[in-house]
């Protein structure tokens, strides 16, 4: 499959703010979504956002706010409207009928730009897959003539409508993509084990945080990385030598809000790296006003792939990025978020925590050396742990 939908120009994004998810919350959300968008190659011209008590089943927005969304993209001959959210197939069909344009889920989103950004064969088949899963129950709204090469399956059974030719097609795409995934599963455990020798360390962390960058600065290697989300996708191992002490470092797919469980079950062999390493450093925005909720969507994450007991060193990166509003000395009103500096940060939970944190910039190398002593002093116990013969040579 791997065709990415051409995003257009313009695009209009929706969400909802619930009693479980305030407006500002909604607002910082579709700040992401408007991030995702340009990512995709299209550029958010407006956001639309409801307070309802829960999204609506039928139109995920009330009927008034679709008909405020419609003059809108009417207006100024908006074809693409995305949706915070992964809406239903019948939600779909019938926000399709009321816009008479291009709909577009948070969901769909995502599978467009790990679509357009997979390199390997690889990442193409574990998105082909995502996609044909995401595809599948919202046939009767994309019904198309697919692609019939397969022996046998373009033979129309008697009274078998298109619709049900096409979702035996997708089911055997599906079950060709699993195979031949297994297939690559089994070769990069076969990759893994000729690399037991050495401690593993993966960098996690949500998506755009610094780890590319992070990945290069430590490796001395070239890594792809920008300031755009999901920059990398395909798994990365470079061996990394700090003092005499070599380990091997990995740098795997950003996490991200909402991210889709199909992603989740097609990058399987990619997250088995993060799954069967020794040490996790946990990279995060500090910059990024939402930080500790990608703190948590991380955590939450790693803890559905059960690679949530490792090992973890907390790397607060982009400290030169960091910004704060500075109170006056006379100002009585309590310190908001917004007024911390970096030394309060530290003086928080994200120092005195047990978990190891450091503060540093990937991009101007700040604060590198005390970090890579940590690493080198948390690998050479494990190292100690696992090859108590070879102490000696550290």
């Amino acid at each position: 499959m791997i065709e990415t939908t051409h995003m257009p120009d313009r695009a209009v994004m929706v969400g909802v703010s619930t009693p479980n998810n305030s407006f500002e919350k909604t607002q910082e959300y579709l700040e992401e979504l408007s991030f995702l968008i340009d990512t995709a190659g299209g550029i958010a011209v407006k956001s639309f956002i409801q307070r309802l008590p829960y999204n609506d089943p039928r139109t995920f927005v009330g009927s008034g706010k679709l008909e405020e969304i419609k003059e809108y993209i009417r207006a100024e001959e908006i074809q693409f409207v995305v949706f915070d959210d992964e809406l239903t197939p019948s939600q779909m069909r019938n926000i399709e009928k009321q816009l008479n344009c291009q709909i577009l889920d948070r969901t769909g989103l995502i599978l467009n730009i790990f679509a357009q950004r997979a390199r390997t064969s690889h990442a193409k088949t574990q998105v082909e897959l995502a996609q044909y899963q995401y595809l599948l129950p919202r046939l009767t709204r994309m019904w198309t003539h697919l692609d019939r090469q397969k022996g046998g399956l373009n033979m129309r059974g008697t009274g078998e409508t298109q619709l049900e030719t096409d979702r035996r097609i997708i089911l055997s795409k599906i079950s060709l993509l699993k195979e031949k995934l297994k297939e690559i599963d089994k070769q990069k455990i076969v990759q893994r084990k000729s690399r037991e020798s050495l401690i593993r360390v993966a960098l996690v962390g949500y998506t755009n945080v610094g780890k590319s960058t992070l990945m290069n600065l430590l490796a001395k290697s070239e890594v792809f990385a920008e300031n755009k989300l999901f920059a990398t996708l395909d798994t990365t191992v470079r061996k990394v030598v700090i003092d005499n002490l070599p380990f091997l470092l990995t740098d795997t797919v950003g996490f991200i809000r909402k991210l889709p469980h199909g992603l989740i079950e097609s990058f399987k062999s990619t997250l088995d790296e993060v799954r069967e390493a020794d040490v996790l450093l946990h990279v995060v925005d500090i910059s990024h006003s939402g930080f500790e909720e990608q703190i948590d969507v991380v955590n939450q994450t790693l803890e559905e792939i059960k690679a949530n007991d490792k090992p973890i060193i907390m790397v607060f990166n982009k400290i030169d990025a960091y910004h704060y509003i500075q109170k006056d000395e006379d100002d009585l009103t309590p310190i908001e978020k917004e007024n911390w500096s970096l030394d309060d940060l530290k003086a928080s939970w994200m120092g005195n925590s047990s978990i190891p944190a450091f503060f540093i910039s990937a991009k101007e190398k700040e604060n590198i050396d005390e970090f890579k002593q940590a690493m080198y002093d948390s690998i050479k116990r494990l190292h100690a742990l696992r090859y108590p013969y070879n102490n000696f040579l550290y």
